[in-house]
């Protein structure tokens, strides 16, 4: 095209690669927050709670010995057969992409619970500062991952069913799912351990409840510059490679 207002295919291509290549590192960013919970032992996060639990009933149950990762993928793809149950014909089939997102988010979970592996907290004030840390690096994830706009995650789609059906505000309609995933997290443990496992739905996984949104939503306008970083530029890539290029000269 001639007309310098529109991208060629060509760059609407690489525009769509480079976002998607910054929700890759958003998703990155949510998931090492998803671990440092986990490593915190005072609670994973609302997300993984139920996975976490799942996962140490593994080795001591008739439940397949999986990672965190691996039920976080089994547990997204029982959210969109769910947003298809819930929807029906309003279900949209490009919301499918859901799948996808919630393998890749499953995987970089495994990644980053294996780069932390080195972590123990032996001590409260380690936990303490571990579960802050995660919380913190959770909520600047989500207001990226927010920021990309290109897909959306399954736990949220979720709660968009379930807004859409009943009728009730977003936020309420989360805070439901939330609240429903951390039962089930504790009725999964008694049901496998005849105990509450603290270390998997604790104290950690109700500050997370609160102290993740306040991060979204404190961070989110402070990020604006990330909307110029998204616009993808003609001849951007150019810049890139040859910055590449002078760094390993270099």
């Amino acid at each position: 095209m001639s007309n310098t207002n529109h991208q060629t295919e060509k760059q609407k291509i690489l525009s769509f690669c480079w976002q998607h290549f910054l929700l890759l590192l958003a998703l990155d960013l949510m998931t090492l927050g998803v671990a440092l919970c986990v490593r915190s032992n005072l609670g994973s996060s609302v997300i993984s709670s139920l996975p976490y639990v799942l996962s140490l009933a593994g080795p001591v149950s008739f439940l397949p010995e999986w990672t965190i990762g691996h039920y976080t993928i089994l547990m997204n793809f029982v959210f969109v057969i769910c947003q298809i149950l819930i929807l029906r014909k309003q279900f949209e089939l490009v919301q499918l992409f859901q799948l996808l997102v919630g393998f890749v988010f499953g995987w970089l979970i495994d990644f980053n619970m294996w780069l932390t592996d080195f972590l123990t907290c032996e001590t409260l004030v380690s936990q303490i500062l571990t579960q802050l840390a995660g919380c913190t690096v959770m909520g600047i994830g989500i207001a990226f991952e927010i920021k990309c706009g290109s897909v959306t995650m399954p736990g949220e789609g979720i709660s968009i069913a379930v807004s859409r059906v009943s009728k009730l505000p977003f936020p309420k309609a989360k805070i439901i799912v939330d609240t429903t995933l951390v039962i089930i997290a504790v009725v999964a443990s008694f049901i496998f351990f005849g105990r509450w496992i603290w270390s998997a739905v604790g104290i950690g996984t109700m500050f997370a409840m609160v102290y993740v949104g306040l991060v979204v939503k404190h961070t989110m306008p402070h990020i604006k510059w990330f909307d110029r970083v998204l616009a993808y530029v003609p001849g951007f890539h150019r810049y890139l490679v040859g910055l590449l290029r002078f760094i390993t000269k270099n």
